[in-house]
């Protein structure tokens, strides 16, 4: 049974880091979902005070996720049309690799510009505006990012320091 939540806690680790880059998906909790399936374990011992402060941090990274492209686009004056083009301008960079890996951080921006270029037909305040909403939004996938590749780290750093009691296969 053990081997099952260690595989399944793996694969929530590789969707959530997936996830800090994906909209749809809430990369910090479905992490901490892998890091709980790896405690649940019989071979690693329960921390419950670690696994509700990490699930404190999960939580708090994923609405912070949804607050600070607001708070960046109001700060420079933009409006809801700025945040999602850059969601859309995400989508099509993952969907549609046009652009290779720079996709990821030039779409986001063209979408948000062109949403607030439908929102506000002056140029300058709707550049500024996208300028704060893809900042915004850049700053909360790097903090999903961050959290999740410090879950993984975790993760794997147990999985190895427990590994002889997780591979024992008894009849």
């Amino acid at each position: 049974m053990d081997i099952v939540l260690l595989i399944i806690g793996l694969l929530c680790m590789l969707v959530g880091v997936l996830g800090s880059f994906l909209p749809v998906l809430p990369g910090p909790p479905i992490s901490w979902v892998g890091l709980l399936l790896l405690y649940l374990t019989k071979a690693v011992p329960e921390n419950w005070t670690l696994l509700i402060f990490l699930l404190v941090v999960a939580l708090t990274i994923t609405i912070l996720d949804y607050i600070i492209p607001a708070a960046g686009t109001k700060k420079f004056g933009g409006s809801k049309y700025g945040i999602w083009g850059s969601i859309l301008g995400l989508l099509v960079a993952i969907f549609f690799p046009i652009l290779g890996p720079f996709g990821i951080i030039i779409w986001p921006f063209i979408g948000a510009l062109v949403g607030e270029l439908i929102h506000n037909s002056d140029q300058k305040r709707a550049l500024k505006a996208a300028f704060g909403s893809f900042i915004g939004f850049l700053t909360g996938t790097f903090l999903k990012f961050l959290v999740t590749l410090v879950y993984l780290g975790l993760f794997v750093w147990k999985a190895v320091e427990y590994g002889p009691e997780l591979f024992t296969f008894s009849a």
